[in-house]
């Protein structure tokens, strides 16, 4: 991903909103491992396919899973910014999911930029940082 700009949701040409670099997963703090532990949780506790937690820019947190129904589809990401915008956030500090895949989505990667998350984490199911990238 190094240096690509992250590709927009959908079908549509790269998000030139948000030139992603690839970070040392060691470069995460302990607010950053919260986020972890609250998507692991999420996760687990619904057994959905992806759990994502992200922070505010008051430091508020939101939570949320993978929603699968009939008539909504939304990532584990997009249900927890939904959520985020509804109690009036403005941008995110940090953003993670967790997940078994190797990158994160694209829709996901849109939907951090959208409020200028400062990294997404993409941990694996245990909770280990799987990639971290930053705009």
């Amino acid at each position: 991903m190094s240096g690509r700009p992250a590709p927009a949701a959908g079908d549509r040409a790269a998000d030139e909103r948000w030139t992603l670099t690839d970070t040392a997963a060691g470069d995460i703090g302990p607010e950053d491992e919260k986020l972890i532990t609250l998507a692991r949780a999420s996760r687990a506790r619904t057994g959905a396919a992806e759990g994502a937690a992200v922070r505010d820019e008051t430091g508020r947190t939101y939570a949320a899973v993978t929603v699968e129904l009939p008539s909504l589809r939304l990532t584990a990401l997009q249900g927890a910014v939904a959520a985020a915008v509804s109690s009036e956030a403005g941008a995110l500090e940090a953003a993670v999911v967790v997940s078994e895949a190797a990158e994160p989505a694209a829709a996901d990667l849109a939907v951090a930029a959208d409020l200028a998350a400062a990294l997404v984490v993409l941990a694996a199911p245990d909770g280990t940082p799987v990639r971290v990238v930053r705009p």
